[in-house]
């Protein structure tokens, strides 16, 4: 019989099936790849060195590289070769920039258009404000990365080479896309820790991780209006920047107020503790310039908020988004005044953006108390340890109270869930899952894209 009639139906069933997949399955098996490479490519002798990872520590750092949270369960630095690291750090890269990003790129690179399939799939990764198209929109994604981290890495060249950290070029290469992309992976085991009283470096640092964490819209909301194809940035980019300056002006408050251990630092580093560490936690970048663990319990209130709100829509971040945020905050008031529709600056909310934003907390709060009560009955640290582990893991933030050496192998696999949970988004995991209906809806220019 010729193989070749027997391969055929095959081939035929298996496009079927696709065919069947929701979009939004389509992106989790898509970040399912990524990971099982990158765990692959991890535990070959030469990605490793020193006593090397095990098996389950190689699928913990490549699922926490492409969901770009940045925890591990071992250090980076001591166990992992140059190999290795390049491995997380093209993982990481992948993550960042979101699945199909960079296959969709070189797709419109050899040809025009986009395939039904890719357009359905960048329908169910990117909440586009309707005038916005999907091939340009990426194709400004990846030259818009691209230009960015180049820029950051050389200037993390310069702070690295004047501090004499070794292997400069390295480090600024690695911790310019760590940062743009929201990951939190260093080749430091105490992270920025030494540059707590660096201006530039906080700054650098700051700047990298807005740039990813405000989200490609607004970044290409601003090149249409600076190009003059359109006379003013949509109402999501507005939220979007209100949002972030007031929740980096809140957060940068309540702990420079109330942080006892920074109070005997002098007034302008203790300033700038209090802004990285806010900052870090609602970008969900994962740096950290301070001890986590000996934080207050107030302190680890507030970043935890933070984490739990994330960062922006079509970003490198996780969390809830501060659009969601913004939606919900919207129809409480609405409600307090009993009225009925949900309005946001004067501007009316479509319902189906509402719906999507309630279901989107829904979906958020309930893995995350799933989370943390998983992690409550296979792990011996303190509940406010494991509170913080699962916020932080959901929102792929990488922030840890230091348990995260300490998890054991049920733990890990509830971290490692949780961290791949935040990457895709609880609501669109449910739906990759069960829904055989159309994606999100699109976000007109007056509308708030969730």
């Amino acid at each position: 019989m010729d193989p070749s009639v027997s391969a055929q139906p095959a081939r035929t069933g298996f496009r079927a099936f696709l065919g069947r997949l929701h979009p939004t399955a389509f992106v989790l098996l898509g970040y399912l790849s990524y990971v099982t490479g990158g765990w692959l490519l991890l535990c070959l002798p030469f990605s490793q060195k020193g006593d090397g990872a095990g098996p389950l520590d190689c699928f913990f750092i490549s699922a926490s590289a492409v969901s770009t949270t940045g925890l591990a369960t071992v250090s980076i630095a001591d166990r992992y070769s140059f190999v290795g690291q390049l491995v997380i750090l093209v993982l990481i890269q992948l993550g960042g920039i979101g699945y199909m990003t960079l296959g969709t790129f070189f797709t419109l690179s050899r040809r025009n258009g986009l395939s039904p399939v890719r357009l359905g799939i960048g329908r169910a990764v990117f909440s586009l404000p309707d005038s916005f198209r999907l091939d340009r929109f990426i194709r400004s994604v990846i030259w818009f990365t691209a230009v960015i981290e180049i820029a950051g890495a050389a200037a993390l060249y310069a702070l690295f080479r004047r501090a004499g950290v070794e292997a400069p070029v390295w480090n600024a290469v690695f911790h310019s896309v760590s940062a743009f992309c929201t990951a939190g992976f260093g080749l430091s085991n105490t992270s920025f820790e030494s540059f707590a009283g660096d201006p530039w470096m906080n700054g650098v640092l700051a700047a990298l991780s807005y740039l990813g964490a405000v989200g490609f819209i607004v970044c290409v909301d601003f090149a249409r209006m600076l190009t003059g194809k359109v006379e003013q940035v949509t109402l999501t980019t507005k939220i979007i920047l209100w949002a972030t300056l007031w929740m980096t002006v809140a957060g940068t408050g309540l702990l420079f107020l109330g942080e006892p251990s920074i109070r005997s630092m002098a007034p302008e580093d203790r300033l700038l503790a209090a802004f990285f560490q806010c900052m870090t936690s609602m970008t969900t970048v994962g740096f950290n310039t301070i001890p986590i663990g000996a934080l207050s319990k107030a302190s680890l209130l507030v970043i935890i908020v933070l984490m739990v709100v994330g960062s922006s829509p079509s970003g490198t971040g996780g969390g809830l988004k501060c659009t969601t945020l913004t939606a919900v905050l919207g129809v409480m008031r609405r409600a307090a005044r009993g009225e009925r529709d949900a309005r946001f600056w004067g501007r009316s909310i479509p319902l189906d953006r509402v719906w999507m934003a309630v279901a989107t907390l829904g979906f958020y709060l309930i893995t995350l108390v799933v989370g943390i009560y998983l992690l409550e009955l296979t792990q011996p640290t303190p509940f406010e340890s494991n509170f913080f582990e699962a916020a932080s893991a959901l929102g792929t933030v990488g922030l840890s109270m230091g348990i995260t050496p300490a998890l054991t192998g049920l733990g890990k696999v509830i971290v490692i869930a949780l961290m791949l949970c935040g990457r895709v988004g609880p609501l669109t995991l449910g739906t990759a899952l069960f829904s055989r209906t159309p994606g999100r809806p699109k976000a007109s220019d007056g509308d708030l894209a969730v």
